[in-house]
């Protein structure tokens, strides 16, 4: 799981898999903020304009000349200047050698994911 610490989301989501007895790992954007290749990989998993969070204060603060110009050429570099807009929580499943991604939290899609 990718996210930030303090996101309320995010609480929500560790403690669910916790509840579920389900384990993971949990990487801090604050701390290790992802590489643009990171980034690409994962805008080839979930659409980027699902992975790019616009509800939060960090989006709002953008200019919005820079908004309105945001494309899938340029996601991954504002993403990697700014990890807070990654939607939280990024959940990055591994089976075998493919690997899915979940981006945001809900306790349904959770369940279904996880087959509880």
């Amino acid at each position: 799981m990718h996210g930030i610490s303090n996101c309320d989301t995010i609480k929500k989501a560790k403690k669910w898999l916790a509840d579920a007895g389900i384990e993971f790992s949990f990487r801090d954007y604050k701390q290790q903020p992802p590489s643009i290749s990171e980034l690409q990989q994962w805008v080839e998993m979930v659409d980027w304009e699902l992975l790019l969070n616009k509800r939060g204060t960090t989006w709002r603060k953008l200019p919005i000349d820079q908004q309105q110009t945001v494309s899938a050429e340029t996601v991954c570099q504002l993403l990697a200047d700014q990890p807070s807009m990654i939607k939280r929580p990024l959940l990055l499943l591994q089976s075998g050698p493919q690997t899915q991604a979940v981006a945001g939290f809900k306790a349904e899609q959770y369940a279904t994911i996880f087959k509880l």
